[in-house]
């Protein structure tokens, strides 16, 4: 249950992270995303592709995004539940698709930030991420969701996760440098060049 609880808000993101007219980047993707079958070093194993449920619900043009699609999968590892959804395309303000994925995970009304998102550096080094922790209300269940978000010039993700064993999980002992890897991880398997 969790799980599709994640999809619900990750794909509700992405219908909220576009709008406004486009402005049409002429330079085409560097990058696109993929949904491998394995996650995090093969941790994690598909167990349902949400793409095309995701580029159903979202623009393919927007102020910042253009000609965009969605690619995504729900995974499961043991009691834990991981979505990752990604879209690709052109991106013009990578900062501003953060932003509009921030704001699109607590539009709801039934999801608050609990630990505000601050910039977390891989282990190892790489690109920031920016990583949170929400709780989400669902039928009187609270649901801890720590969560990763990236974006480039061609691609932005977002990867959030559930504990069946403890889906109520005190917000503040999550490790979101250890997330925060996991997901810099993850970016590194899904994100992939265009050609």
């Amino acid at each position: 249950m969790a799980g599709v609880l994640v999809i619900g808000t990750l794909v509700s993101t992405a219908a909220r992270s576009g709008g406004g007219s486009s402005s049409g980047g002429s330079a085409g993707p560097r990058y696109r995303v993929t949904v491998p079958q394995t996650l995090a070093g093969g941790e994690y194993k598909l167990a349902k592709d949400i793409s095309q449920q995701a580029t159903d619900a979202m623009p393919h043009d927007g102020a910042n995004e253009h000609n965009i699609k969605a690619a995504g999968g729900q995974y499961s590892s043991g009691t834990k539940s991981l979505v990752m959804l990604g879209l690709y395309g052109v991106i013009d303000d990578p900062q501003t698709a953060i932003d509009h994925s921030m704001r699109g995970m607590t539009s709801d009304g039934k999801t608050e930030v609990v630990v505000p998102d601050k910039e977390f550096t891989p282990t190892g080094g790489g690109a920031s991420l920016t990583c949170g922790v929400d709780v989400r209300t669902e039928m009187g269940q609270k649901v801890t969701l720590p969560f990763c978000i990236w974006a480039d010039s061609s691609t932005s993700g977002n990867v959030a996760e559930t504990d069946a064993a403890d889906v109520a999980k005190d917000p503040q002992s999550v490790d979101l440098q250890e997330f925060a890897d996991k997901a810099a991880k993850i970016r590194s398997e899904v994100r992939k060049p265009v050609g």
